[in-house]
């Protein structure tokens, strides 16, 4: 399983890392800057085939990918000689227009936001189902008497359902989780029911410093129906069957499931019998379970959820939600970039390479596991998301990176002349100390990540 998730990562990551080459490859054409090799894969070529001026190759790692383009390091060559400006040579890379480069620099990240389109386009289109809970919510402060939340500074309470939160329609606890994650310290407008009379609210999400992600302070509102019953367990011993009502534990209303928080919590003895009574057709029933912990999985019993069924798209509609979907993971990431400044813990907030690999296949083998449909919504909303996080990445203002690119184009458009090969090589050098500081974070929150698994 480990091996297969290995693969399975790597492969989804090198689709990414392709897609992005990929788009430098063919503005670079475009622009009539010679390629003078586009590579699927790393490492030794196994296959290659010239067509035209162009080398394409099989690497033996068939993950991701390059484009290799004429000039490339004329820079290098120039600094090396002591020139004062790089040489503009006919097809090179450098000896086409600043424009032109800025056009081949920002394709690469272009080609990651529309491929994150196109696969939730897909997604969508093809509809998928997933379990969730409804869009009513029990307040944590209501459960276990912490500090005050945000949910209870604006007013909310338990019991409201959440119908809209900034404008985006909510139809259960999933969009609720989504929405709030990712708008940490932003203050939102949510709409909600409450004892049938509508009110709008505002919320600001605080920031998780361990995950960057916001939190509210609300569990959801669910009321305790049993969904399933694990076989053997104490519950099916018991008599409990699916479909039952838990209507009191030790003499205490169970109103929702998360109450069964407090009534464990209130009990000075839980090992030992409890007491539960439940309704069935109408019935109540009773019954006495031997439980040697305050632990509900202990019980064997699964509380009901809701499955939520896509709705169903025609192929514009796909395409348009697709889009809306990629526009707003793109905005999204944009605005964690700001949290990594708010004091998170980039440790466990920032991902290397190997944990990304890791977090694709694992997303992939669990999805698989369920159905080939759930496995690939699962693996292709995670793609997605990588995508745009690498295109938005690579467009940052750092040397090396694309972003970085961009910036020494835009300089030499300002100039009107060709760059100091020197400054570029500062600018560059200031780039790869950067990066590495990043990388450094990143493999240190990998090593630790891995070393918690």
């Amino acid at each position: 399983m480990i091996v297969l998730k290995i693969v399975l990562g790597l492969i989804g990551l090198g689709i990414v890392v392709f897609v992005h080459e990929l788009g430098h490859f063919i503005a670079a054409r475009a622009v009539g800057i010679d390629v003078e090799a586009f590579s699927i894969g790393w490492g030794k070529p196994i296959f290659v085939k010239k067509i035209g001026s162009v080398e394409y190759r099989l690497g033996i790692f068939p993950v991701g990918g390059y484009c290799k383009m004429a000039g490339e390091n004329e820079f290098q060559e120039a600094w090396e000689n002591n020139k004062k400006e790089i040489p503009q040579k006919k097809g090179s890379f450098l000896g086409a227009r600043p424009w032109q480069r800025i056009i081949v620099a920002v394709a690469g990240p272009f080609f990651n936001i529309a491929f994150a389109a196109l696969v939730f386009a897909f997604v969508w289109g093809i509809g998928f189902q997933y379990e969730t809970m409804d869009n009513r919510i029990v307040l944590v402060h209501d459960i276990n008497n912490t500090e005050s939340m945000p949910a209870d500074k604006a007013g909310l309470e338990t019991g409201d359902r959440i119908v809209a939160i900034d404008g985006r329609k909510v139809e259960n606890y999933n969009d609720i989780q989504r929405l709030v994650a990712t708008n940490a310290e932003k203050l939102l407008r949510f709409d909600i029911v409450r004892n049938g009379t509508h009110l709008t609210l505002e919320v600001e999400p605080t920031l998780q410093k361990e995950t960057g992600a916001g939190k509210i302070g609300v569990f959801y509102y669910a009321e305790p129906f049993i969904g399933n019953i694990v076989p053997g367990s104490l519950a099916e011993k018991s008599g409990i069957r699916p479909g039952d009502k838990i209507l009191k534990i030790n003499g205490k209303d169970l109103p929702y499931t998360a109450a069964l928080f407090n009534i464990f919590k209130d009990d000075e003895k839980i090992n030992g019998a409890i007491d539960i009574e439940y309704e069935r057709d109408g019935a109540i029933v009773n019954t006495s379970i031997q439980i040697p912990t305050d632990d509900t999985r202990s019980l064997g019993i699964e509380w009901k959820t809701m499955l939520y069924h896509t709705p169903h798209y025609s192929l514009f509609g796909a395409v348009s939600k697709g889009v809306s979907e990629a526009y707003w993971t793109l905005t999204t990431t944009i605005r964690s970039f700001r949290l990594l400044f708010r004091g998170i813990d980039l440790t466990q907030s920032v991902s290397g390479p190997a944990r990304i690999t890791w977090m694709v296949g694992e997303i992939a083998t669990e999805g698989f596991g369920q159905s080939f449909s759930d496995g690939l919504r699962a693996l292709g909303n995670f793609l997605a998301l990588i995508s745009v996080a690498l295109g938005v990445t690579n467009l940052l203002p750092l040397p090396v990176l694309d972003g970085g690119l961009i910036l020494l184009f835009l300089a030499e458009i300002l100039r009107g002349k060709p760059l100091n090969p020197k400054m570029v090589q500062v600018f560059q050098t200031v780039g790869i100390v950067i990066i590495a500081g990043l990388m450094i974070f990143a493999v240190t929150g990998d090593i630790l990540f891995f070393t918690r698994q």
